[in-house]
């Protein structure tokens, strides 16, 4: 097994090295050398900068996960829904009885809107119907109250209820996320080795909830001496990898439940680990989302000090 290979040796250590000769032989270092690894050190403290500024304008969308404001489970049966409190569900906004919601055993969940309530989807008044789901196509459905909508994520067997709105206090008080130097001896090649067939991980989500997921190989990689193996899931095949990882940081300087990593696709017996783009899940950033947490195999057993830390407002 090969130890790691960097993106680039810092400046430092061709210094270092050019002092190893004898003193006969000793010269000024390769200015264009110098020069050459310098240039590919800030192209790639430019390329993740690039990266935290486009991640950061995905999460002030007024669309993205700090737009959440209610969440719930639901079960099957009969459930008033509004703002008012002697709904069933009760919604952070909006009139205050928007309708009944009714979860069969069987089939889709209906909604009856109430005949005041001036609710629509797709910009049409909503007289009432089945409601997709995240997992349905085309779906969810969105019932809307101007610009603030309600719908249903199904996860397993589970139902559950959202609520978004793009004026919430999440989206207003944001002001970036903390994150570790960048430091390009985290971005590690690793080796990769596919499986065939792909496997499958039992991934364990905030709600209790299991989620199959495929796993279509490992990456290795050596650190101080020791190996480390992760497993991503990938949901079809030639899709970006997704690491869901857990490190000694966890809990403390991280999030406790996982970090993400998306990584390209590996081509050949390669995969690029960029642990400087490890990021918090989206329920590290808004308590009314679902995520899966890091799987056993996935806990790695040294710092990562690379990517984003724990987000001060996280619930």
């Amino acid at each position: 097994m090969k130890h790691v290979r960097l993106i680039a040796v810092s400046v430092s250590a061709v210094l270092a090295l050019a002092g190893c000769k004898p003193a006969q032989e000793s010269a000024a270092p390769d200015a264009d050398a110098v020069t050459a690894t310098a240039d590919t050190d800030q192209a790639y403290l430019a390329s993740v900068e690039q990266w935290r500024q486009e991640r950061e304008a995905r999460l002030r969308d007024p669309d993205g996960w700090l737009s959440f404001t209610g969440s719930g489970q639901v079960a099957v049966g009969r459930h008033r829904v509004g703002s008012a409190n002697d709904n069933d569900i009760v919604v952070p906004g909006g009139p205050a009885h928007w309708g009944v919601l009714t979860v069969p055993a069987e089939g889709a969940p209906v909604f009856q809107p109430a005949a005041d309530a001036g609710l629509q989807v797709d910009g049409k008044p909503f007289a009432g119907g089945p409601l997709l789901t995240q997992l349905d196509e085309g779906g969810p459905t969105g019932i809307h109250s101007g610009a603030q909508r309600f719908y249903l994520v199904r996860t397993g067997e589970v139902y559950g209820w959202r609520y978004r709105d793009p004026e919430s206090p999440a989206l207003k008080a944001f002001d970036g996320v903390p994150h570790f130097p960048v430091d390009p001896a985290w971005r590690i090649e690793a080796k990769w080795t596919a499986f065939e067939p792909a496997r499958t991980l039992d991934l364990v989500t905030t709600n209790g909830t299991i989620e199959p997921a495929r796993v279509p190989g490992q990456a290795e990689f050596e650190l101080d001496g020791q190996r480390h193996v992760l497993l991503p899931v990938q949901e079809e095949e030639g899709d970006e990898l997704f690491f869901i990882i857990a490190d000694r940081t966890s809990g403390r300087e991280t999030y406790g439940g996982a970090r993400f990593l998306y990584v390209p696709a590996p081509e050949g017996d390669t995969v690029v680990l960029d642990f400087n783009r490890a990021q918090n899940p989206p329920c590290a950033l808004n308590g009314h989302v679902v995520c899966p947490t890091a799987p056993p195999e996935n806990r790695l057993p040294l710092r990562i000090t690379a990517g984003e830390k724990t987000y001060p407002l996280a619930h």
